[in-house]
């Protein structure tokens, strides 16, 4: 029996779950068929620039293994951009098997303890504090924090040699409520993306709002030329070149040449302490660690990693979609249309937009020249509520706000939401519906679908 709750959105909830329980509709999970997902977008046969070879390039770097110390370090989340972007090839999002749960038992990361919310099963993380701690370890709601905590440091290997650095207090973190998760976007199909142009946006934004759900969004914008920012969780960075980056820096703590510089945590750079000396320069080879190499004889070699990265994620071809297996029975073409109809009738598809538009002219490769951007997302940003809300601010994204999930390749993808909690598509839907969420109406109308209805939605997601 429900007890009544005086939030309607609580009582709504609580419904849904017990929606989900009493009739047979179910996720059909991550399909495992190979539907060609990690090819080129690029035609060898139409490539007059000869991006090909960067691709390639890039593909290569994108699954290197990195040592501690020397370039990778002080601290990092991970050794490798594969290894979090796994599922089910490289570019995608956290695989089944989390490597970063082998990190304290492999040599890693040896006198570092796994923090509690790595698991081996589990998705692939990374963590931030949405708020500083004042000095007795009490939280400072009015300080916000929000930078990235990285989970492991060098201490105990011998590349880090006499640096000395603990991990953050996660168990502290937990305690005080004062931590948020975040697990690896999957960048199929970016280069589409990054060519879509602000104008086409701006125009798809206008027709989206003639919208009957309650419906709003915007765009979260880049600081420096005040242009749309499309890639991230919240939309925060502009390219795939700054994007790349970034990750170079912050998830593996490999300065680079757009991020010259070693960070520190965000508490350390707020008590005005920094790194140690003794763990600056572990390379002994100065910095950028990642740079280009101007006098290498291979062309595609010139380029630094970051260079190599962008242009893998550039080319990378948006995921193919497939057949869906529900039981062990393939489900018949005309349910997953039929869903599809259902999808973009209830509302989802005010927000995940089956494309938001084509693309503009390209100099790199023609195959990203004026092609359709069926990523099922409007690339903007939306009030998701208190349920979805980290309470971190990225660029004009605010603590509930975030990017609208593209979802081609969403039949083989594992972890769902923001911060992975969860591996099935109703509790994803369940958990768009909250306080102050733009998507409530919408859960609402999945959920007055019939049970077969509901079933044609979900087969129809697991085939994108």
């Amino acid at each position: 029996m429900i007890k009544a709750a005086k939030n309607p959105l609580v009582l709504l909830v609580a419904v849904l779950s017990l929606a989900g329980m009493m009739f047979a509709q179910g996720d059909p999970g991550v399909q495992s068929a190979n539907r060609g997902t990690g090819a080129t977008i690029i035609n060898p046969a139409n490539d007059p620039n000869g991006f090909t070879a960067l691709f390639n390039e890039g593909l290569a770097d994108f699954e290197i293994v990195f040592n501690t110390g020397g370039v990778l370090g002080p601290r990092f989340n991970s050794n490798s951009c594969s290894s979090c972007h796994a599922q089910p090839t490289a570019g995608g999002s956290g695989a089944a098997d989390n490597p970063q749960f082998q990190f304290t038992s492999n040599g890693v990361a040896p006198d570092n303890t796994t923090p509690y919310f790595i698991t081996a099963n589990g998705p692939t993380r990374e963590a931030r504090f949405p708020f500083f701690f004042n000095s007795n370890g009490s939280v400072n709601s009015g300080s916000p924090n929000g930078g990235v905590e990285d989970l492991f440091t060098v201490t105990g290997t011998s590349e880090g040699g006499p640096c000395k650095l603990a991990q953050p207090p996660f168990e502290e973190a937990k305690a005080a409520n004062n931590i948020i998760f975040r697990i690896p976007t999957p960048v199929f199909g970016a280069g589409l993306i990054e060519n879509l142009d602000d104008s086409t946006l701006l125009e798809n934004r206008l027709s989206n709002l003639k919208n009957n759900f309650g419906i709003a969004g915007t765009f979260n914008h880049n600081g420096n030329d005040g242009t749309i920012s499309r890639f991230g969780w919240k939309a925060q960075n502009k390219s795939l070149q700054i994007f790349t980056g970034e990750a170079y820096n912050v998830e593996m703590g490999i300065t680079n040449e757009l991020f010259p510089n070693e960070r520190p945590l965000p508490e350390e750079d707020q008590l005005g302490t920094g790194l140690p000396a003794n763990c600056l320069n572990l390379s002994g080879n100065g910095y950028p660690e990642d740079r280009s190499h101007p006098t290498s004889t291979s062309n595609a070699g010139v380029l630094d990693a970051v260079s190599d990265f962008a242009n893998f994620m550039r080319f990378l071809a948006p995921p193919p979609s497939g057949e869906v297996v529900l039981n062990g029975v393939a489900v018949p073409a005309a349910a997953i249309a039929a869903g599809e109809a259902l999808f973009s009738s209830i509302g989802c598809a005010t927000c995940h937009n089956p494309t938001p538009g084509t693309t503009q002219v390209s100099d790199f490769v023609p195959a990203l020249s004026q092609a359709p951007v069926n990523a099922f997302s409007d690339i903007e940003i939306h009030h998701m509520g208190t349920g979805l809300a980290d309470n971190v601010s990225q660029g004009t994204a605010g603590g509930d706000q975030f990017r609208t999930a593209p979802l081609w390749g969403l039949g083989q993808r594992i972890f769902l939401l923001h911060d992975g909690r969860t591996t099935n598509l109703i509790t994803a839907i369940e958990q768009h519906a909250s306080n102050g969420s733009e998507a409530t109406a919408v859960v609402e109308n999945f959920f007055t679908l019939s049970p077969a209805q509901q079933q044609e939605v979900l087969d129809f997601l697991r085939s994108l």
